[in-house]
């Protein structure tokens, strides 16, 4: 029997070949460069048609969140169109911790990821396509230390200043699908949840802070390492320009609202966190916060205000993460949206989980809440 061939020579790709024998494989996830984070896989499977491929990634108890291996499915797909889940299964106890994924495709090759890939190029299509529609307007905020440009699409004649920003962490690539479902809603005419937005917002949108990781298949980091969302407070042209160009550009507009859109291995399900515990947090700062989370909870089944992270005490907000620098900086009503690696536990579809479709479809709702957040505030 032949072997199957594995490769990651390509956008995002990631994985380390330890052996292969006929259709089986052990494979292990190598690190972000200069980095210790590990978690992120992406890579292609041929000579496998009709086969049932064996694939076992091992030592991941030393991974970057252990926590989000038990109770999760590998993304498959074999057009790189439609993404499923192949049936996999976490051991614990097996070489330092072991996913064994379980897939017999129908045709040659089979990519597997751990969530489906957002590529640089589907990126550039979207930044084109946007800045081609009418009213929106294209901004290079700076460049990456791998020179690749930090895109931003403006759009709107209004005075509350809105800033949507995803991906600092470049393996949560649902953050990009939602950010192509918020810019499908946001840059068509006929749109009734856009016009309202562009009547009385400024928009700025960022669908990807951190190409470099993106590009690299990094998980959670850039070219040299750098957590991007550690370094709000004081970031650097040196590790972290991506946040310096994205946080001098916030200083010129102002921030009124803003959404940074991650991705979170361990829970299944959707949620958001805030800001409390910032030095200058106000009960009027949280009732902003506390409603938008109620309005998206009672418009989206797929988003609930149960499960999520605990809140910071007072005065222990990290001011180094994004939402936490923008509600203090700017008296911003900022937040972080988490969306699942693996599914929404509380509304589960068994073929997909979590997936591209769900996240563009979040994006749109969340829109929605947000135009009827604006309409309530202005009553």
């Amino acid at each position: 029997m032949t072997d199957i061939v594995i490769n990651a020579a390509f956008d995002s790709g990631n994985i380390d070949v330890i052996s292969i024998d006929g259709a089986a494989a052990t494979l292990a996830i190598p690190p972000d460069h200069q980095s210790e984070f590990r978690q992120w896989f992406h890579f292609r499977v041929s000579g496998a048609a009709g086969r049932e491929l064996v694939l076992r990634i091992v030592d991941l108890n030393t991974s970057a969140y252990p926590g989000g291996w038990s109770g999760y499915n590998s993304c498959v797909s074999e057009d790189r169109d439609y993404w499923g889940r192949a049936d996999s299964s976490f051991d614990k106890g097996e070489d330092g911790g072991t996913l064994t994924i379980r897939y017999t495709p129908a045709s040659d090759i089979a990519w597997f990821a751990y969530f489906a890939p957002y590529s640089m190029e589907r990126h550039h299509d979207l930044v084109a396509e946007a800045a081609a529609a009418e009213g929106v307007s294209y901004r290079c905020l700076g460049f990456t230390l791998d020179d690749q440009p930090l895109d931003c699409l403006e759009m709107g004649e209004g005075q509350t200043q809105v800033w949507l920003y995803a991906r600092q962490h470049p393996g949560e690539s649902m953050a990009e699908w939602w950010m192509e479902g918020a810019l499908e809603v946001l840059t068509d005419p006929a749109d009734p949840v856009a016009r309202v937005l562009r009547q009385k917002c400024r928009l700025h949108v960022v669908p990807n802070c951190n190409p470099d990781g993106s590009r690299r298949g990094h998980l959670r980091t850039n070219a040299v390492g750098t957590n991007l969302n550690r370094e709000w407070h004081e970031p650097s042209a040196a590790k972290s320009p991506e946040v310096l160009a994205i946080r001098n550009a916030m200083d010129q507009t102002g921030v009124d609202f803003a959404m940074d859109v991650h991705g979170d291995e361990a829970i299944a399900a959707n949620f958001l966190a805030g800001f409390e515990g910032i030095p200058s947090w106000s009960e009027d700062l949280q009732a902003k916060f506390d409603r938008f989370r109620q309005i998206l909870a009672r418009r989206s089944p797929d988003f609930q205000v149960e499960k999520g992270y605990p809140a910071a005490s007072v005065g222990k907000a990290n001011l180094s993460m994004s939402t936490n620098q923008l509600a203090e900086r700017f008296g911003a009503c900022s937040m972080t949206l988490e969306m699942p690696f693996k599914d929404n536990a509380d509304l589960p579809d068994p073929e997909q989980g979590w997936s591209p479709e769900r996240c563009k479809l979040l994006a749109r709702e969340c829109l929605a809440s947000l135009v009827e957040w604006l309409n309530a505030a202005s009553n």
